[in-house]
């Protein structure tokens, strides 16, 4: 019989300095947002399971927990991503005209793992700007989401552009049916160039060529005129190209400390994103910090088909990858029923101190906090002295 306090593998509590840090960097990309014009929102955890997943393919499905509703027998699906929850949000209860920008950070639930270090119940924080198809609006994501990696005291930022126009533009007209135009994605995104090899045998000798390419596609910006030279001149590779131009040099006027690259064969989240996307990377680092882009289709099952641009993160996993704070400083006090003991303490804690109060017996309270300080009795006062 298991222990009665194992959790289930790939979930984990959430200890004290680590809470700490992840609710300090909760607040701080929120305020950010908020600095930036976005209105937070909370989507409940669950919702009826066709609601949940409409139009957000089998990838979402297999990682969506199901369960029955014990009032109206319906199926429930807990939440794997608050995006398409967001696009409701602007769709059906905002239905506002013009710019929308929303926020929101809520918990999210995986069937699985997405990789052997992951967390199950990620702490899901995002932003999206429903409205406008403008590049002005990627630009103002990619943006707020690099002075949020930089408010949590991140360096060495790595912007990677890539954009999900390109695959389409490379198909071009080429009948591929879709289980296969997935298995393209996936080699491409795994740069598996034998599996291109064979997935793309029996297509047009240019598409096929395109196709062979693109793994090769990555680095600096010297990278875009490559792909102009040997990929398809089809208008949608042409307007992609010239969008990550733009955003990669409006980036780095503003951005001198992120290095900027390119890889055009990274199609992860294909049949989601309509457009531009990217990932930031700290130097050194394997996984992305977070993960965005232009998905102007997510409205379309909502009835209202708004462009839509955005980014989220994980809040566990970015808290992993910030210094550990020192302990906050703190007071300690002895306990006592005395009046003036007691007013003491609620005025130091008004003025924003913590005060950690000695319960009767206990010599030592609270790890999370150094206590430099303490309160004590002079002269019929309570007074704040050294320790």
């Amino acid at each position: 019989m298991p222990s009665a306090w194992l959790l289930p593998e790939h979930i984990a509590d959430v200890l004290p300095a680590e809470a700490r840090r992840i609710e300090a960097l909760r607040r701080t990309l929120l305020d950010m947002a908020r600095g930036y014009g976005f209105e937070l929102v909370q989507p409940p955890l669950m919702e009826h399971l066709d609601s949940l997943l409409s139009g957000t393919g089998q990838e979402l499905d297999l990682r969506t927990f199901k369960l029955v509703d014990q009032l109206s027998g319906r199926t429930l699906g807990v939440r794997a991503d608050t995006t398409p929850q967001v696009a409701r949000i602007d769709a059906h209860l905002l239905n506002r005209n013009g710019v929308t920008r929303l926020s929101y950070c809520g918990p999210v639930l995986h069937t699985r793992p997405q990789g052997a270090q992951s967390t199950r119940e990620p702490l899901q924080l995002g932003a999206e700007i429903y409205g406008h198809a403008g590049l002005e609006a990627d630009l103002e994501i990619q943006e707020l989401a690099l002075d949020g990696l930089r408010a949590a005291g991140i360096t060495g930022l790595v912007l990677d552009l890539a954009d999900a126009r390109i695959l389409r533009g490379v198909l071009g007209d080429a009948a591929v049916p879709a289980g296969v135009r997935m298995e393209l994605a996936s080699a491409l995104a795994s740069k598996d160039s034998g599996r291109l090899n064979v997935l793309s045998m029996d297509l047009p000798a240019a598409t096929r060529a395109g196709l062979l390419a693109l793994p090769n596609l990555y680095g600096d910006a010297s990278v875009l005129e490559q792909a102009r030279r040997v990929l398809p001149a089809h208008a949608l590779i042409i307007a992609a190209l010239d969008d990550l131009a733009w955003l990669a040099g409006h980036v780095a006027a503003s951005s001198p400390d992120v290095t900027i690259g390119f890889d055009l064969a990274d199609m992860g989240g294909h049949g989601y994103y309509s457009g531009t996307r990217f990932a930031v990377y700290s130097n050194g680092a394997c996984d992305a910090l977070l993960r965005g882009g232009r998905y102007d289709e997510v409205g379309a099952v909502f009835g209202r088909n708004r462009p839509a641009v955005g980014f989220s993160a994980d809040l566990k996993a970015l808290v992993a990858s910030t210094r550990t704070e020192a302990r906050r400083q703190a007071v300690r006090a002895p306990w006592s029923e005395e009046a003036a003991l007691r007013a003491a303490v609620r005025e130091l804690r008004g003025r924003g101190e913590t005060v950690v109060c000695m319960l009767p017996g206990h010599d030592h309270e609270g790890e999370e906090f150094d206590c430099d300080r303490e309160l004590v009795a002079v002269g019929g006062q309570w007074v704040l002295r050294a320790l």
